[in-house]
């Protein structure tokens, strides 16, 4: 799976400034997430702790229920969590004015999600660097040109989504992300819209990052191959952490995942399909 042709992607790339390799990227202490309350509450996370390394690829997986999407979205501040805490780097995520999220994610977190989320109206470029322009901020034009030529968009630039396939328009999504320098991308369910083929290319150009340019990656996945490409992957049953496995082969995580509900705890009345 990590093969040359993966590699080539970013290889000329600037790496990123060099980075402890204990550098805690973002990371979630006891945290827990429940939606309603009384008999009709979901607990969705149960305590969870874990850190994500800087430099580091990790997949979260587990069953539908699991947890796993609102584990991604309480990280990347798109949820608010119950009780615990959640940092980016050294910023502490609970608390924070709707100002201030705002410029943390802006500023220091990416995302690449299944349905693209690009804007129907602007061409593939307008896509890439609106973050960018949102923020006021100009464009670092030889760090653009770098990442589009390396995803392979430079001659669908002037293209609008509509005139773009699948996993272009998934490419324009990571290069968006990717332009912005962010310290950590979170992608939910990357490839789940697309072909074999086109999620390998969208699955190599994030190992690249991280190979290449020493990027963080946290993406949530049901599917074992896309899990293969992770440094790191973490099992959520029941909304808790439950097993982790180290650069695993597909068939590894395919096991683990056949098996997950003997590892869960037992479930509480008042849980639900959440994640």
């Amino acid at each position: 799976m990590r093969g040359a042709a993966r590699r080539e992607i970013f290889v000329h790339m600037t790496p990123r400034e060099s980075t402890d390799a204990d550098t805690i990227a973002a990371r979630a202490d006891s945290v827990v997430k429940t939606y309603g309350s009384g008999d009709t509450a979901v607990h969705a996370l149960r305590g969870v702790s874990i850190g994500f390394r800087a430099g580091e690829f990790t997949a979260i997986m587990g069953p539908s229920g699991s947890g796993k999407s609102t584990l991604m979205h309480c990280l990347a501040g798109l949820d608010a969590v119950t009780d615990g805490s959640v940092w980016i780097g050294d910023v502490g995520v609970v608390g924070l004015s709707d100002k201030e999220m705002t410029r943390l994610r802006r500023d220091r977190i990416g995302f690449v999600f299944q349905a693209f989320n690009l804007v129907p109206t602007l061409t593939a470029e307008e896509n890439i660097t609106l973050p960018q322009g949102i923020a006021g901020r100009r464009v670092d034009r030889e760090w653009f040109d770098t990442v589009v030529d390396r995803l392979g968009l430079r001659d669908r630039l002037s293209h609008r989504p509509s005139e773009l396939s699948g996993g272009q328009q998934q490419r324009v999504a990571c290069a968006r992300a990717l332009v912005g320098r962010p310290d950590i991308i979170f992608g939910d369910e990357p490839t789940g819209n697309l072909d074999s083929r086109s999620s390998g290319e969208v699955l190599s150009i994030l190992r690249a990052a991280t190979d290449e340019f020493g990027q963080t990656v946290v993406i949530v996945t049901h599917d074992p191959r896309a899990a293969a490409y992770a440094d790191r992957v973490v099992f959520l049953a029941d909304g808790q952490i439950v097993r982790e496995l180290s650069r695993p082969s597909a068939d590894d995580v395919f096991e683990v995942m056949r098996n997950l509900d003997d590892e869960a705890p037992a479930a509480e009345s008042g849980d639900g399909e959440v994640g």
